[in-house]
């Protein structure tokens, strides 16, 4: 029996687009946890370059801005390595509004990716999930073409 439908309980908040993109680091938008109660990043690694690394980790910071922003203890992967095979591979980054530095008024957090080396076929999107209010779809990125409902 279905009562819920994906889209009102988890929502697409941040992407890196899907490219063969240079080395450099790439981030998605800031995302305010008081809208989520948790989010997952996935971070998808396509064809790596000759030597290529892919890193990835959560940000947060006190507004939208990125004021004051430094990393989310503990969120970074273990970096994916042409040289160690993992090309074609995913990694996942979870994390819950409480495991930001409340005490100290963070309450955004993005996704940083790293690409090392060498230009590598990589992306990533980041969910959010259990919305605070109203259905997740309505805190869909705006990216987000359709949604279709079977």
């Amino acid at each position: 029996m279905k009562t819920l439908n994906p889209s009102q309980v988890s929502a697409v908040v941040g992407v890196i687009d899907p490219d063969a993109n240079a080395a450099a680091t790439y981030t998605t938008a800031w995302i305010d946890m008081a809208d989520w109660s948790s989010i997952m990043a996935i971070i998808l690694a396509g064809t790596l370059g000759s030597s290529g690394t892919l890193d990835a980790k959560l940000e947060q910071a006190q507004d939208g801005s990125g004021t004051g922003a430094k990393d989310v203890p503990a969120s970074a992967i273990a970096q994916l390595t042409q040289a160690g095979t993992d090309s074609d591979k995913q990694a996942i980054i979870e994390c819950w509004g409480e495991d930001l530095d409340l005490a100290n008024g963070f309450t955004h957090v993005r996704l940083s990716m790293t690409v090392g080396t060498a230009t590598s076929d990589s992306g990533a999107v980041v969910l959010g999930f259990d919305p605070r209010y109203g259905p997740a779809s309505d805190g869909d990125a705006a990216t987000v073409a359709e949604i279709v409902t079977v």
